[in-house]
């Protein structure tokens, strides 16, 4: 009904004998109203803006202006609400992790506090690795007397199973080295290397994660039970972090468009 009259009031105006700045930058308040009571706000915004183009309706272009204002001004505040609860939750999730930065990192790094190096440097295991930007990477470590010269991960459990890109040996991510007579192998699988299995880990912490390491020789380990949840929490940050700056990005937005007004 509301769709049909405004048609016919678009006709009236447009139809007849030459509408005036006035009417046709009322014509388009109207709609931007009609359009904000119905919760479209993109549309109206757009129609406010069609209005601020008939420069001559000053009266039209000043009202357009004042409610295209309050439009961003409570974005702005809904945002400001989301962001308050999404710092709550990353204030939470920090506790899990040591924060650092060393002199030839760019970002703080996140270290979680059940991957410590005593933890780690005579084992097999899997790592996460965190920045402050929420980029999240996983590595697959091999400590033993033989060298496996591997180049991927598979996670299972059953018949549920996720499993990594390669790495070639020639790989700069895939790293071996000699340490207190025994053989150590590296494997990092950056950006979609990973190829889902960080997700999977999260997404199974309760169930009895078997790991193998795919190379020339294969090596079975069952994953320790703090190394999933440090997966889990680190993956829980990594989505919280990357949160925050597109909400203090879009905050940042509709504070530029205001002072445009």
């Amino acid at each position: 009904m509301r769709a049909s009259v405004i048609a016919l009031l678009f006709i009236s105006i447009f139809v007849s004998c030459g509408p005036s700045d006035s009417d046709r930058a009322n014509f388009y308040n109207r709609i931007a109203d009609e359009k904000l009571k119905q919760s479209d706000t993109l549309m109206a915004l757009t129609y406010y803006d069609s209005t601020k183009m008939i420069v001559k309706a000053v009266a039209q272009v000043k009202m357009a202006k004042q409610k295209q204002y309050a439009i961003y001004n409570d974005l702005k505040g809904k945002l400001a609400a989301r962001l308050d609860s999404n710092k709550v939750q990353i204030q939470k999730l920090e506790k899990q992790f040591v924060r650092s930065k060393g002199d030839f990192d760019r970002y703080y790094q996140y270290t979680h506090k059940r991957q410590t190096f005593d933890r780690a440097w005579d084992r097999s295991f899997i790592r996460i690795y965190l920045d402050e930007r929420g980029e999240i990477y996983l590595s697959s470590n091999y400590y033993g007397e033989q060298w496996l010269n591997h180049t991927g991960l598979r996670v299972y459990d059953g018949k549920l199973q996720a499993k990594t890109a390669k790495v070639a040996l020639d790989d700069p991510n895939n790293h071996r080295s000699e340490f207190d007579k025994g053989k150590w192998e590296k494997v990092t699988y950056r950006g979609d290397k990973d190829n889902g299995v960080i997700q999977f880990i999260a997404d199974n912490v309760e169930k009895n994660l078997k790991a193998v390491f795919l190379g020339k020789r294969y090596y079975y380990i069952i994953l320790e039970k703090f190394d999933k949840e440090a997966v889990r929490d680190a993956l829980a940050l990594s989505k919280a972090l990357k949160a925050k700056k597109k909400l203090e990005l879009q905050m940042k937005a509709y504070a530029s468009k205001m002072e445009k007004l």
